[in-house]
């Protein structure tokens, strides 16, 4: 199964109809590029609380609502499967959501569940595992700081995820190489140690502490943007047959998940 796919990092910023702006010009980009899936970072149509907006209270979900309706028909029209970052409220509660967006049939939506600080005090815990399909292919959906815990990727493994996609906004108020690192080598290591290609982006405001990247199943990058400059990152996806290290890799994965559930 071959599919060209993309991510496009921009300057997040707490007004919705500016976001939109970048996202359309993503999507224009990505279309001349034949991209079929287009990933974009955490809360990209909202802005993310409290760096971009005070709360999630202060969201205007109307006109948020209407650019939703907007994403579900660009994506109908450039035949793209959509991955954006966003706030919706339901029944009083707040959730940081990547909705995906079909060229056919209804969004999809994976809710943030590693919550913590300015995460807790805004948002509610989401529920579902996470795990889209998209034309013969099996996606994982996670969200910035849930990198950190091996655990939310195993849980991808078990469902024999493809490929898994990771929405960011983690910047800084000053360069922080050390950080960027860390959260890159998260990335690399939940790719190898789950033999699954990672999608990674992040918005590029301030000081980019964590990368728009993309890991095969042994680690190797094989695509990165430059940090903190708007632009469209793509390639050409293959799902090629493992090699001989990654097929160890999951023959004594396999054996450790069966030990530990007997």
């Amino acid at each position: 199964m071959n599919m060209k796919i993309g991510a496009y990092q921009f300057n997040v910023t707490g007004n919705p109809e500016e976001n939109f702006s970048h996202i359309e010009k993503g999507i224009q980009e990505a279309e001349k590029a034949g991209v079929r899936l287009l990933l974009f970072p955490e809360c990209a149509v909202t802005g993310y609380p409290h760096l971009c907006i005070q709360s999630s209270q202060d969201v205007d979900f109307e006109r948020v609502n209407s650019i939703h309706k907007d994403l579900q028909i660009l994506a109908r029209k450039k035949r793209m499967y959509l991955v954006v970052g966003t706030i919706e409220e339901d029944n009083s509660n707040y959730f940081n959501r990547a909705i995906v967006f079909k060229p056919d049939g209804e969004p999809e939506i994976y809710s943030k569940r590693a919550l913590w600080g300015w995460d807790k005090d805004n948002f509610t815990e989401g529920l579902n595992p996470g795990i889209i399909n998209i034309d013969n292919l099996r996606i994982g959906i996670r969200i910035c700081f849930e990198v950190r815990f091996p655990e939310y990727f195993r849980e991808l493994y078990t469902q024999k995820t493809d490929l898994n996609l990771i929405l960011f906004y983690d910047v800084s108020d000053k360069a922080d190489l050390d950080r960027y690192n860390m959260i890159k080598g998260h990335i690399q290591t939940r790719a190898v140690e789950n033999v699954c290609l990672i999608l990674a982006c992040n918005t590029c405001s301030v000081f980019q502490t964590a990368p728009t990247i993309l890991f095969d199943r042994s680690g190797k990058i094989l695509a990165e943007m430059p940090k903190e400059i708007e632009g469209l990152m793509v390639y050409d996806y293959e799902n090629k047959p493992l090699n001989y290290g990654e097929q160890g890799r999951v023959e004594i994965s396999d054996s450790l998940i069966k030990q530990i559930s007997v």
